[in-house]
């Protein structure tokens, strides 16, 4: 049984269809990105998630039960643009948002004091949030979104403005909320976290899920049959290697192959040996989610 089940949601804001039938299936625990160029329809699904925005049709289930306000305690949202308030201190705006969780002055101090230490922002509490800068502000709207210990967290873009010491930060502490159960949606357009990060993805354009699955198995799907080769560059290629393969790319040290069709691995290592040309490695090369990200879209 899925954690969150979307069947057939679709929304509209006046003429403009933001969602179109979209269905998708969450699973606990795992690490989800959500991709899609400007204006896909990511936001509003989010926000229907969140019941910012409520579907025109369809639904959403949490743990087989229709979601409702009771789940938004167990939800923690960080969205793309701040939701701070720039004349508060740090300290106090934490405060203010863990006691719109319900909980105690005391609780909320405590779990606050944790977050501070443990991000190494203890000296930014009595600073207000307009005195910081883009990514010291975006460390603390990670604090605010994470202080009640979600079950399930939405990331809109949450590496904006940070550096790449502070980026790995963060990136660390997904990767714990996740080993301690949390179920994660990740929305960027940074392809390269997406490799890092995500298990799976949905790919959504012009408002419908156009892509949506495990990572590695969508990279093998889109595949190209490209294999890498790395020689030694003692011996120069034969032109009859040329004749009888696909070569696509190559350098002083490797080659790459396309393989023909019935064509494996082994026949274009055979033949390389065939030449005396020493082989020092051979790899598969696979499509990047960008590429495939790219693909997918104009094929849509």
């Amino acid at each position: 049984m899925a954690f969150i089940e979307i069947q057939h949601i679709s929304k509209s804001f006046q003429q403009k269809v933001a969602l179109q039938d979209v269905s998708l299936s969450i699973e606990q625990n795992k690490i989800y990105g959500l991709l899609g160029p400007n204006g896909a329809g990511k936001t509003t699904l989010i926000r229907n998630i969140t019941q910012i925005f409520f579907p025109d049709s369809g639904k959403i289930l949490w743990n087989n039960e229709p979601l409702s306000e009771k789940h938004q305690n167990l939800i923690g949202y960080m969205p793309e643009e701040r939701g701070l308030y720039k004349k508060m201190q740090v300290g106090e705006q934490l405060l203010y948002f863990a006691q719109l969780r319900n909980f105690s002055k005391a609780e909320a101090n405590q779990k606050i004091n944790y977050w501070l230490q443990k991000l190494d922002i203890e000296s930014w509490r009595n600073k207000t949030i307009e005195e910081l800068s883009k990514g010291m502000q975006q460390k603390v709207q990670f604090v605010a979104t994470v202080l009640h210990n979600p079950t399930l967290l939405i990331l809109d873009e949450p590496f904006s403005g940070l550096d790449p010491i502070n980026a790995e930060l963060i990136k660390n502490e997904i990767f714990e909320l996740h080993k301690n159960g949390t179920t994660i949606i990740f929305s960027t357009h940074r392809m390269e976290n997406v490799e890092e990060i995500c298990e799976d993805i949905f790919l959504i354009n012009e408002g419908k899920i156009i892509l949506d699955g495990n990572v590695q198995a969508i990279k093998q799907h889109y595949k190209q049959h490209l294999i890498k080769v790395e020689i030694e560059p003692k011996v120069p290629v034969n032109d009859s290697v040329f004749k009888q393969t696909d070569i696509v790319a190559q350098a002083e040290n490797y080659l790459v192959f396309k393989l023909k069709e019935n064509q494996t691995v082994n026949d274009v290592l055979k033949l390389l040996m065939l030449h005396q040309i020493e082989i020092s490695g051979v790899s598969e090369i696979l499509p990047t989610v960008n590429e495939i990200f790219i693909q997918a879209v104009k094929e849509s």
